[in-house]
C-alpha cells in the first residue's frame, strides 16, 4: 500500500508526462529571514502556482498561510531540515519536522538538506537515513538536497564533489535529489549519469540576467536533468509567474532559451 502511496504523491510534484519537474522552495524564512518575495507567503505561492509550478517547499508553520482555496493548485513539500544564517554553524542542519508530521499537515513530499564535508556530517547523515527509513515506511517522497560544503571543500560547484553529492542521495534512499549545477551541460552529465534518481538544480545565488536563469536550466535539461529547485531568483524575480512559465517551457516543452525568453516580454 505504501508503494501506491508514494506513486500518487510523487505526481502530485512531478509531472507525470515527462517526470521532470518545476519546484519552488520558499523555506528560506528560516535560514535568512523574511526577505523580498517570501515576505507574503500567500502572495508568492499564488505567483508560482499561477505559472505551473509543480510544487513549493516551506516549513511546517507557513503550510496553512499559503493554503490553496482557489486558483492553480500545487503540490506541497514540507522540509525537515533547519539552520540560520546567525549560527556560527550556519551548513550544520538540524531536525525541526518528521515525515509523520509532515503527513499530517497534507504534505505530498519532505525535503531534507545534508552538507557533505561538513564538521557535522555524521550527524546529518545519521538524520538523512532515520529519515529515509521514515519516508519508505509511510509512502512518502523524500527530496534530498545535498551540497558539498565544509572544511574540505575548495569549489562547491566543482563536478567531482557535485556528482558524489548526488550519489550519496541515491544510496541513501531518496527519491529525487536537488544539487548545485557544475556549469555546462557537459559537466553536468557526469552529475546525471552518476545518479540513479532523478536529478535537478539549486538556483545558486541571485542573477541578474533572464538569460543566465534560462541558459542554466536548458543546460541542466540538456544534461539529462530532471528539472528545477530554484528558489530567490524567482521569488524575488520581478515577475515570478512569467519566469515560471518560460523555465516551464524549456523543462516540459523542451523549448529553446529564445523562444522561453519571449514569454517574459
Amino acid at each position: 500500500m505504501t508503494i501506491i502511496g508514494k506513486h500518487i504523491r510523487m505526481e502530485r510534484i512531478m509531472d507525470r508526462n515527462t517526470g521532470k519537474t518545476l519546484l519552488v522552495p520558499l523555506d528560506h524564512g528560516v535560514s535568512v529571514g523574511p526577505i523580498d518575495g517570501i515576505i507574503n507567503i500567500k502572495e508568492s505561492v499564488d505567483k508560482v502556482a499561477a505559472g505551473g509550478a509543480n510544487a513549493i517547499i516551506e516549513h511546517k508553520g507557513l503550510v496553512g498561510a499559503g493554503h490553496r482555496k482557489k486558483g492553480a493548485d500545487i503540490g506541497l513539500i514540507v522540509h525537515l531540515s533547519a539552520s540560520t544564517s546567525l549560527s556560527p554553524y550556519p551548513h550544520s542542519k538540524t531536525l525541526v519536522c518528521s515525515v509523520e508530521e509532515a503527513l499530517k499537515l497534507g504534505a505530498d513530499a519532505v525535503s531534507i538538506h545534508v552538507n557533505i564535508g561538513d564538521g557535522q556530517e555524521k550527524e546529518m547523515l545519521n538524520d538523512f537515513g532515520r529519515v529515509a527509513y521514515e519516508a519508505r515506511t509511510w509512502g512518502m517522497p523524500l527530496l534530498a538536497m545535498v551540497y558539498p560544503r565544509g572544511e574540505k571543500i575548495k569549489d562547491e560547484y566543482d563536478v567531482s564533489v557535485v556528482k558524489h553529492a548526488a550519489r550519496v542521495a541515491s544510496e541513501m534512499g531518496a527519491d529525487i535529489v536537488k544539487v548545485s549545477y557544475t556549469g555546462s551541460a557537459q559537466t553536468f552529465r557526469e552529475v546525471v549519469d552518476g545518479s540513479t534518481i532523478p536529478v535537478v538544480i539549486a538556483g545558486g545565488a541571485k542573477m541578474d540576467s533572464d538569460r543566465d536563469i534560462l541558459e542554466m536550466v536548458r543546460g541542466s535539461i540538456d544534461a539529462g536533468g530532471a528539472g528545477v529547485s530554484i528558489g530567490r531568483n524567482v521569488f524575488q524575480h520581478k515577475d515570478p509567474t512569467k519566469l515560471v512559465r518560460a523555465m516551464a517551457a524549456i523543462i516540459f516543452k523542451d523549448s529553446p532559451v529564445d523562444e522561453a525568453l519571449k514569454i517574459l516580454e
